[in-house]
């Protein structure tokens, strides 16, 4: 039987493990829908193609295979390039279908008429058109290896008539579509590691994306240089909140302990991180680098020597060249600073702390203590992000996702729909801010449709809150019009839409609603009501920060009683 182009790349899918394919059906998309239609993969329809990207992303995040999605002619395909972002800045690998109108229409000013191959230039690592059936194969086989090969995007364009062609041509090399081996650094890299390592005492080690599946090694590695382990807020979910090694975070998903020992080691050695934030990052310690990216070494901080390895096969070769140190000081005293930290976290999310009001950090740490041990936790971005990510518990079984270097607010939900999608036994739980969910709100209604059993808690505050923070932080009153917004009775929404919704207003209703949400069975929406003039704790607040949200304060306060 011939195969169509569109069959063509179906069948190629399915050989290589794609379980689904996110989009929004149109009529360039037909050839392709009737293909999967024969296939065992499952078709999921998203109600805005933005959410079928965020959904691809987070699939391919969580597991670093191949996720796909695809959009219509024209606005289907522009609406998939926000959500593509999402995958390109987090590395991770997606497969982009755009369809498109038939060749003879092209070239003429036609309706939905777009330019996907400049389009999709900037977040795609390849691009490509498939203008003839003879194409199909190899172009198809690029677009997958090129996906792999970097840790991206790669789009296809497929034109309508040519998907329904027929072409004769098999994909061949289907082996190689994986993704790419890991390596070790060479071994004179290796020996001058260790030789820098032997020569000082107190060393921080930080763990990044890259470290993940690594915990033992890393503890192995802890107990040899007498070094806290720290982490990026990739690499939080790497270990158990609570494991001795493992002293918290870095920057404002931080703690204090961990910036006092950054800024005064003598030695910081990354592994596997590529941490954007040089300012919490030291200038005057030894800094060495590991990571498989070379381009990386060096870029966001002064850097003594970089290796270009993947880290699980090079700490192993440089922890057998490394000598035993045993002098605890540094890292006792470390550990007991991240005690007092500790100490005061659990005192800002202990839920008696007010009589009447919800305290945001409260509501992260119940959803970390009621979540079942393998969870997977997806952070959406703002004020939000600070909460979820300095209280949640992590237990070392569960995985922890965001948009983490894209930033982009409203992407959990999408993401939280993509990773469900892969198991829908495992429990999947988005925290989001109420901004971020009101931006893509409709793919809540794609959980519903696919009997994606999503756990969405939303922080209510009824604003944009990180917006204030960085608004007083240089000195201005937050422009309150621009800031605060009225929502929508969320859990109302969830019922009105078939799922489950709870609501909590007061302490008292906070844990109920939580775990009457994750026993029921389906999507749930929990709608938190927090108060919107907490604070989070900022491990590093320099005394000009300090006084531009002092200033920014009286200028508010002035404000409210002049009315203008």
């Amino acid at each position: 039987m011939p195969h169509t182009v569109a069959s063509l790349l179906i069948e190629t899918l399915e050989q290589i493990g794609v379980k689904q394919i996110f989009a929004l059906i149109g009529d360039s998309l037909n050839p392709l829908a009737d293909a999967v239609r024969h296939s065992s993969i499952e078709w999921i329809g998203v109600r805005h193609e933005e959410g079928a990207a965020l959904a691809a992303a987070g699939q391919a995040k969580l597991t670093g295979r191949l996720a796909v999605c695809a959009g219509t002619t024209g606005p289907g395909s522009t609406h998939l390039v926000a959500g593509l972002y999402e995958a390109a800045r987090d590395h991770a690998p997606v497969l982009a279908l755009s369809g498109d109108m038939p060749r003879k229409l092209q070239g003429m000013d036609y309706i939905q008429a777009t330019k996907p191959d400049l389009l999709f230039r900037d977040v795609s690592l390849y691009t490509e058109t498939i203008l003839t059936p003879q194409q199909a194969p190899a172009l198809i086989h690029r677009a997958i290896a090129s996906a792999y090969a970097g840790r991206g995007v790669a789009h296809l364009t497929l034109p309508q008539d040519v998907m329904n062609a027929n072409t004769g041509k098999q994909i061949s090399s289907i082996k190689t579509l994986k993704p790419r081996s890991e390596f070790a650094a060479n071994n004179e890299d290796i020996a001058e590691i260790a030789r820098y390592i032997d020569s000082v005492n107190n060393i921080v080690i930080m763990c990044g994306a890259g470290c993940h599946g690594m915990a033992e090694d890393l503890r192995v590695l802890s107990d040899k240089l007498k070094a806290p382990l720290i982490h990026t807020v990739k690499g939080k979910d790497i270990m158990a909140y609570d494991d001795p090694h493992w002293m918290g975070g870095i920057g404002m998903i931080g703690t204090k302990a961990v910036y006092n020992a950054v800024m005064n080691c003598e030695l910081l050695l990354m592994i596997g991180t590529d941490y954007p934030y040089s300012e919490y990052l030291p200038d005057k310690a030894i800094v060495i680098q590991i990571d498989e990216r070379a381009e990386i070494l060096g870029r966001r901080t002064p850097t003594i020597y970089g290796a270009a390895g993947s880290a699980k096969p090079t700490l192993k070769l440089l922890i057998k060249q490394l000598a035993q140190k045993n002098q605890s000081d540094f890292f006792d005293k470390v550990s007991v600073e991240r005690q007092h930290w500790d100490q005061m976290l659990d005192k800002q999310a202990d839920l008696n702390r007010s009589d009447d009001r919800i305290h945001p950090q409260a509501v992260a740490r119940l959803a970390s203590d009621l979540a079942k041990p393998d969870a997977v936790f997806v952070l959406d971005t703002g004020l939000n992000t600070l909460w979820s990510g300095n209280w949640l518990r992590q237990r070392g079984t569960q995985r922890i996702l965001g948009s983490f270097n894209n930033a982009a607010v409203g992407t959990a939900l999408g993401q939280a729909n993509g990773i469900q999608a892969l198991d829908r036994k495992r429990q999947v739980i988005a925290l989001c801010g109420d901004g971020g969910f009101n931006m893509l709100m409709s793919e809540f209604m794609t959980a519903v449709h696919h009997k994606l059993p999503v756990k969405i808690i939303i922080y209510n505050n009824s604003s944009f809150g990180l917006i204030s923070l960085e608004a007083e932080s240089i000195g201005l009153p937050p422009f309150r019009e621009g800031i605060q917004f009225p929502n929508p009775d969320f859990a109302a929404l969830a019922r009105a839409c078939g799922g489950h919704g709870f609501t909590a207003k007061k302490p008292g209703d906070l844990k109920s609603a939580i775990s009457e949400a994750f026993a029921v069975e389906g999507p749930v929406i929990v709608d938190a009501v927090v108060v919107a003039d907490e604070i989070p704790n900022l491990p590093h607040f320099d005394m000009k920060t300090i006084g531009n949200v002092a200033y920014a304060k009286i200028r508010e306060a002035l404000l409210d009683v002049m009315g203008s």
